[in-house]
């Protein structure tokens, strides 16, 4: 069953995927065969990262990715793609790096549950 989110928040999140970069889980697949480099960061929170995240992913929460991003030693036009569990925290995520300059950076909408629904390899602790 889907969440049902406040509208407010809804509205907010629609004005951010209008300025961001999306990709869907099949553009993810294709990203993460081509040569280009690419960062994959789960913006979930701690505990959601977890139950289950995709290999290769790093957990930078939506509460800290801002302040940490830096940290990774990544240049601002590094490809990076952000994840949640349906896109909505990865797009307020991207547009707040947009504002910060970084160039790069795509949302995947759809999030965990497209991940899960996708040929992507997942890490799912037993």
């Amino acid at each position: 069953m889907a969440k049902v989110h406040d509208p407010n928040f809804v509205a907010l999140v629609e004005q951010a995927r209008n300025k961001i970069l999306e990709c869907s889980a099949e553009d993810l697949i294709s990203m993460l065969a081509d040569d280009e480099d690419i960062f994959i960061i789960d913006v979930r929170e701690a505990d959601e990262f977890a139950r289950g995240y995709l290999q290769g992913a790093v957990n930078l929460s939506k509460g800290i990715i801002e302040r940490d991003i830096a940290k990774q030693g990544l240049d601002q036009e590094h490809r990076i793609v952000l994840y949640c569990g349906g896109g909505y925290r990865s797009a307020l995520a991207a547009d707040n790096l947009r504002m910060m300059g970084w160039s790069n950076v795509y949302s995947l909408w759809g999030g965990w549950r497209a991940i899960l629904a996708s040929d992507l390899v997942t890490s799912i602790p037993e």
